[in-house]
């Protein structure tokens, strides 16, 4: 068993995938398009973005309104402080605290009643929201988002830095801290223009809801995409991988030797490439098979026609050591000289059949004008002398040349073997009629003899290597059987056709019609 060779070819470079070609096909589909659901899953790390800008965006609220918050408690009398305190805390949604020139407390919100600014317990929450925080923190991780600082309650306004820095200048600073629970605590302070720091705390929790909500929601959308994408790559996986695997292993069997057990599946229903494909090897298959059967029947009948001469040959010898008769001693010899030549014909035709078509594919056709050509074949043979007397006779066209492309020497065996034939059936003074007649594209050559024709369950068969089919008057062993297969090997080989099939004018005898495909014109 041979080993399996790749042969590198011009185009590998083309069709290599460096280092994709070491996958399988199912992973490498399922990666593509896990990587386009990856590139969707990026989303996440968008939405933490989007979180920030919201962040910030409610920063600058918080400065604005500790602004506003501060000018209107400035604006009214120390005793009327608390009442407004109290209504801008239930509008804005925000604790208010008041801390006078040395930072102490003065007012707040939450111990006139107040109760809008409460931090949640993460200890007491369901299972979901814990997972939600963990997701939170795996996502700022990933995306290196800073960390705010824990919100701790301060004793002092001293302790605060928006309080410090809010005393210190005509700014608002404004500060977010993580609550436990890790949504976003905004504080904001400014100074009051009689003296004093109003302080906003606001725990926007709606932020994180916000962001959650989308996440969810992209999370909802990534998984059915997933899920789908998933299946389909499995599907296109199986359409594709599944019949390729069954192609390559089919091709494995043939490569072992096992040609004949082995159906390659065609995959009719299938009109893509791998169905092409399929269909492709299978019909390669069946020729190699065909090939193989014909190698096969061919080895058989050259070793069957082969015994024949060798057998009349050892018989011959082993008499001439016995004979002491001379006559029987010349007749011996005449055996051996007719066995010797036709063991020599016969393997000058199996040589030359067995390297036709090897040959004729690498040969390079040019115009031959067929019309030349045999005329020069019925000189010759006229020239030599043509047995029984027979008349060869030539009816052409008149006008151009007859002109085929092909290869000369190879068309001139063929219809060298076509009146070899018609000569050893014709009867004394028969008369062999060639012909020749342009049909549409085509040149028919029609070879008639007088002979006794071939009978009609015959007409294929006598194409066959080694068919033997001989008149009774001939010599045993004249003819290898090669003749009419080598002349159609050749003509098909030309794109044309050879057929035998009965006279038109209703004679005995036999006609050769050859078609073969006209050339270009002179």
């Amino acid at each position: 068993m041979e080993p399996a060779i790749a042969s590198p070819r011009s185009d590998d470079r083309e069709l290599t995938l460096r280092w994709s070609a070491r996958v399988s096909l199912t992973p490498r589909i399922l990666f593509v398009n896990v990587f386009a659901l990856a590139m969707l899953a990026g989303g996440f790390f968008y939405l933490d973005s989007y979180r920030s800008r919201i962040v910030d965006s409610r920063v600058a609220q918080a400065s604005r309104e500790a602004r506003l918050i501060a000018e209107a408690l400035g604006a009214v009398a120390p005793d009327a402080r608390p009442a407004v305190a109290l209504r801008l805390a239930r509008d804005t949604g925000t604790r208010i605290r008041l801390y006078d020139r040395a930072a102490r407390p003065v007012l707040d919100t939450r111990a006139l009643g107040k109760r809008n600014f409460v931090l949640l317990d993460p200890d007491k929450q369901d299972w979901g929201m814990a997972a939600a925080r963990f997701l939170d923190a795996m996502i700022d991780t990933v995306v290196g988002a800073p960390r705010a600082p824990l919100y701790r309650e301060r004793r002092s306004g001293s302790d605060w830095p928006d309080v410090r820095l809010a005393r210190n200048s005509l700014r608002a600073p404004a500060t977010v801290w993580r609550a436990p629970d890790r949504t976003p605590v905004i504080t904001a302070a400014a100074a009051v223009p009689n003296g004093g720091v109003v302080m906003t705390t606001v725990n926007a929790r709606d932020i994180t809801q916000t962001v959650r909500l989308e996440r969810f929601r992209l999370s909802v959308v990534l998984a059915i995409v997933s899920l789908v994408s998933v299946l389909l790559s499995l599907f296109l996986a199986r359409t594709i991988v599944r019949p390729l695997r069954r192609l390559a292993w089919s091709a494995v069997r043939v490569r072992m030797g096992r040609a004949r057990e082995v159906v390659v599946p065609r995959l009719p229903s299938r009109r893509d490439e791998i169905g092409m494909l399929a269909r492709a090897l299978s019909d390669m298959s069946l020729a190699l098979r065909a090939r193989i059967d014909a190698i096969e029947a061919f080895a058989a009948d050259v070793t069957h026609e082969m015994k024949n001469p060798l057998a009349s040959l050892r018989s011959a010898v082993e008499g001439l050591a016995n004979v002491r008769d001379p006559e029987l001693q010349r007749q011996l010899l005449a055996i051996v000289r007719d066995d010797v030549h036709r063991l020599d014909r016969l393997i000058t035709d199996i040589s030359e059949a067995s390297r036709l078509d090897a040959q004729l594919g690498r040969a390079k056709f040019e115009s031959v004008d067929l019309g030349a050509l045999i005329t020069g074949l019925i000189a010759q043979h006229t020239a030599r002398g043509i047995e029984h007397e027979v008349v060869l006779r030539f009816d052409r066209p008149t006008g151009g040349a007859l002109t085929v492309l092909g290869e000369g020497a190879r068309l001139e065996r063929v219809f060298e073997n076509l009146i070899d034939n018609a000569i050893s059936f014709s009867p004394e003074h028969g008369v062999i009629v060639i012909s020749a007649a342009e049909d549409g594209d085509d040149l028919v050559i029609r070879v008639e003899d007088e002979g006794p024709g071939v009978p009609e369950e015959s007409r294929e068969t006598i194409f066959n290597r080694f068919h033997s089919f001989r008149p009774d008057s001939e010599s045993f062993g004249k003819h290898s059987g090669l003749g009419l297969a080598i002349a159609r090997t050749i003509v098909e080989a030309h794109h044309g056709t050879i057929h035998v099939e009965s006279r038109e004018d209703r004679l005995h005898g036999a006609r050769f019609v050859v078609r073969l495909p006209l050339g270009p014109r002179a």
